[in-house]
């Protein structure tokens, strides 16, 4: 069976920009119920500045409160080295650092030059590395930028792979204002598996143009294996305007079976997880399959309990 390894970015990319407060009780519940669901992978919250990002402030809090299988799954984000003695001092065993592909961009959400911005991820990675942790690096706007508009594909490919000789474990390529197209998602990743590797490679998509899910099959015939998406399709970078919300997981991980592909992940069980976070941020959420979902495997479970008991329907 073809496997898809997919990191569930809701705890961090999605409740970063989110008006309702989510409490760090509420945030272990979500960590904690992505992982009983099956995700590999969850990133968990981001060691930045409390006053740029307020929902992050109670990031060492959260990791000190997750326990049992989750805890081994998690990653977080750091921007700089301070941010990384803060998630290592909380115990963090992965993290990830961002790099946005153009000057405005990185000069709007981190106020540094892209030279400055490369430097410091590299730094960044070298430091971790020493410490023994897992790393990843994104490669941020890297199809688009909402400033500067249409990113170069060889800007791209040069800084993924200055990320990967600067020892990252995984390199990410993310849309971040979902502006890519199947054709550009295909051409921008198959030379860079031939160069990075499937087991090196990411993608994070995001479904602002609703062309999320087609970019991610692009993907995955273009031979990619890793994925970020977020549970009921949550988040959206707070430093780019129009960056709706991430690919859903739930729609992702319906994808990937309904195409052969394994994930690990139970869809009853993620469709419950969703169901929570509407709950406790007061509206309705779900990706573009959540409602047909529920009633599809509402159905299953009506069929299953008929037949075992021998009635008929």
């Amino acid at each position: 069976m073809k496997q898809l390894l997919i990191t569930d970015v809701s705890p961090r990319d999605g409740l970063q920009n989110q008006a309702l407060h989510f409490s760090t009780q509420d945030k272990r519940w979500l960590v904690e119920a992505l992982s009983d669901c099956g995700i590999p992978r969850i990133e968990a919250t981001s060691f930045v500045s409390p006053t740029a990002v307020p929902q992050m402030a109670d990031a060492a809090d959260l990791l000190a409160a997750v326990t049992g299988p989750a805890k081994d799954k998690l990653c977080v984000l750091v921007p700089n080295s301070k941010g990384l003695r803060r998630a290592q001092d909380a115990g963090a065993n992965e993290i990830c650092v961002v790099l946005s592909a153009t000057e405005t961009m990185n000069e709007r959400n981190i106020r540094m030059s892209l030279a400055q911005a490369v430097s410091t991820c590299i730094e960044v990675l070298a430091e971790a590395q020493a410490a023994g942790l897992r790393t990843r690096a994104y490669v941020a706007v890297a199809f688009a930028c909402p400033f500067e508009g249409q990113t170069s594909p060889d800007r791209a490919i040069q800084l993924a792979k200055q990320m990967a000789d600067a020892g990252a474990d995984e390199v990410v390529i993310a849309d971040t204002i979902g502006a890519a197209h199947p054709s550009q998602v295909s051409n921008l990743m198959r030379p860079l598996i031939n160069t990075l590797g499937a087991d090196r490679l990411g993608i994070h998509l995001h479904d602002t143009r609703g062309l999320g899910l087609a970019n991610a099959w692009a993907a995955i015939q273009a031979g990619v294996k890793r994925f970020d998406s977020s549970a009921a399709g949550l988040g959206g970078c707070p430093f780019a305007p129009g960056a709706a919300g991430n690919l859903a997981t739930e729609d992702l991980a319906w994808l990937a079976h309904e195409s052969g592909y394994e994930t690990g992940i139970d869809l009853p069980a993620l469709l419950q997880v969703v169901e929570g976070l509407s709950l406790r941020l007061k509206k309705p959420l779900g990706g573009r399959s959540y409602t047909w979902l529920k009633q599809y495997f509402s159905k299953a479970v009506v069929d299953q309990n008929h037949a075992m008991s021998g009635n008929p329907k």
